[in-house]
């Protein structure tokens, strides 16, 4: 008994690096007790103690804020970090160094009898908030990410994040495709807006991030074939446009810069001032505008 208690105190200490000393961790952290008092209920439990595991599982809820049923099943160096708010249901089955954070919740989604909470293996970390919802596995050494929520199985070593969780990391790599794209293209176009896709880097392990990445690359793709089409035309149609404005000129506008200059031309009692350069300005009251060059618009 006390070797499966020193145990689970080593447990804290490996991997709460707040822990201090025996008797903070024996009397201060909320998680330790939770499983102490759960070992007595579920022990009662199997013995046809129903009523009184309850109790004493309803007890402990009351002082740590955890609620474990009295009929899950926990393995060694189990660690809860924090605690407030974490439930572990009737027929949840935790395996060997498994640690969760706070409002960790190992639920079911049907009210039938039988198996209807998750199983973790050995080595899984669920971070806080981390919903666990069904009859599933979770892997050893899965990682769920904070606030994910989890309705279908979780492969071994893999990492989990987003609401409904997607995995964004699996302990053998994927085999990385032929990019569809001209990657100098895309540095190219990276270069110059001067960022990179909207924030968006390929290696980033973010799904809707790899979303945006792809629809970018399509956009890329797209405009090279608008490229090619255009060349293929200007083969066949010597007179087709490559892709240039016509130029302005002034004959154009001459008609409508004569009528502008006429409305706008100085009385014959306010003669143009005199500059310091010694050029002629237009007099404050009424300003002449500039007639543009053939090269502005």
């Amino acid at each position: 008994m006390f070797s499966r208690l020193r145990e689970d105190i080593n447990s804290v200490f490996a991997r709460d690096p707040a822990a201090r000393n025996f008797l903070e961790v024996l009397t201060n952290y909320p998680g330790l007790h939770a499983l102490l008092a759960h070992r007595l209920s579920h022990w009662l439990w199997a013995h046809n103690l129903k009523w009184l595991a309850r109790s004493i599982s309803t007890l402990f809820r009351w002082l740590t804020g955890i609620e474990i049923h009295p009929g899950a099943r926990i393995g060694r160096r189990f660690f809860i970090d924090h605690g407030m708010g974490v439930v572990i249901g009737e027929t949840a089955e935790v395996g060997d160094d498994v640690t969760l954070y706070q409002g960790v919740t190992l639920g079911g989604t049907s009210w039938n009898k039988g198996k209807r909470h998750p199983t973790l293996e050995d080595g899984v970390i669920v971070g806080a908030g981390a919903k666990i919802l069904g009859p599933f596995t979770v892997g050893a050494g899965a990682k769920i990410g904070s606030n994910a929520v989890i309705t279908k199985a979780v492969p071994a070593g893999a990492t989990v994040v987003g609401i409904p969780g997607k995995i964004v990391k699996r302990a053998d790599p994927d085999v990385e495709e032929v990019p569809a794209f001209d990657p100098e293209r895309r540095e190219a176009i990276r270069q110059k807006f001067g960022f990179d896709a909207y924030g968006v880097s390929q290696d980033m392990p973010d799904p809707v991030a790899r979303s945006m990445q792809a629809m970018l690359d399509h956009m890329h793709a797209v405009d090279q074939r608008m490229d090619m089409m255009c060349e293929t035309l200007r083969k066949l149609d010597a007179g087709y446009r490559a892709g240039h404005w016509p130029e302005l000129r002034d004959e154009d506008f001459a008609e409508i810069l004569a009528d502008v200059e006429s409305c706008c031309s100085l009385p014959e009692d306010e003669p143009a001032t005199k500059g310091d350069d010694g050029s002629q300005e237009a007099s404050p009251a009424s300003p002449m505008p500039r007639k543009r060059s053939g090269g502005e618009r």
